[in-house]
């Protein structure tokens, strides 16, 4: 794991009226770590993670994607750059295939150009190299038996497996998480971290993921933030940070 940071997010403030959703957050993510946010529900997490992603804009602080400050850009203009983002619930396309849904994903099509489209010599070889990158990460992911069916037909956790296929179908250096073992048995949870962690390996990527689930996901991270009422509260060592005695009266709301 490399010691630069490749995520830098500084005085993050956010207000939705009255309620004050981030007060001054400060995080660096590590390059390929896995990094983890926790804390109750309210405390911030998911807002972090939309002010991250694009989806809305900070009322102050700055937020450094390899030292490139992507502050306020719009969430394609995020996702170009090459930090991506998977949901809680995933937004799959139901009627397409999940060879198409990871197609559908990939950015910068020339064939979507209209310019381009008629001349398919120009862009055949493009669309095979894509199909060759989508079995790819579908092998890495073990769905790839799974490539022709529709997504409707899949199970929660293969639907997860597909969210995060279709995040990495534009080469992201940073993929960000909410919640990706929600409601799945734990047997899958579990598969699911560990593909996070050779996807790691084999790719390169930096992972920033929001979990609840702790009993199972804390073995799989390197750092831990803890956050509660918009406020970074601990930091550190997973062992360290779910034994810290500010995390433990967060989650008894004392």
């Amino acid at each position: 794991m490399s010691s630069q940071n490749t995520l830098v997010v500084e005085q993050l403030k956010k207000r939705f009226g009255g309620v004050v959703a981030l007060d001054g957050v400060n995080l660096r993510i590590l390059d390929k770590s896995v990094t983890m946010i926790i804390g109750p529900n309210g405390s911030g997490k998911t807002t972090l993670i939309n002010v991250i992603s694009g989806l809305y804009k900070p009322d102050r602080g700055r937020i450094l994607f390899n030292g490139l400050n992507i502050t306020g850009w719009p969430p394609y203009k995020v996702y170009s750059a090459g930090v991506v983002r998977t949901f809680q619930v995933p937004a799959v396309f139901a009627k397409l295939t999940v060879l198409e849904n990871l197609l559908i994903a990939a950015r910068s099509h020339p064939g979507e150009k209209l310019t381009v489209a008629p001349f398919k010599l120009k862009w055949s070889k493009y669309e095979q190299e894509l199909v060759e990158k989508a079995f790819h990460i579908m092998q890495l992911l073990n769905i790839d038996h799974l490539w022709n069916q529709p997504a409707s037909s899949l199970s929660g956790g293969q639907m997860k497996l597909l969210e995060i296929g279709r995040a990495l179908m534009s080469s992201p250096k940073v993929v960000l998480m909410d919640e990706p073992i929600a409601g799945i048995n734990p047997a899958l949870a579990h598969m699911i971290f560990n593909h996070i962690l050779e996807l790691r390996k084999q790719l390169g990527l930096t992972f920033l993921i929001v979990e609840h689930r702790l009993d199972i996901a804390l073995k799989y991270v390197d750092y831990v933030y803890a956050m509660a009422s918009g406020k970074v509260i601990c930091k550190g060592e997973p062992k360290d940070v779910v034994n810290d005695p500010t995390v433990i009266r967060s989650y008894l709301g004392e």
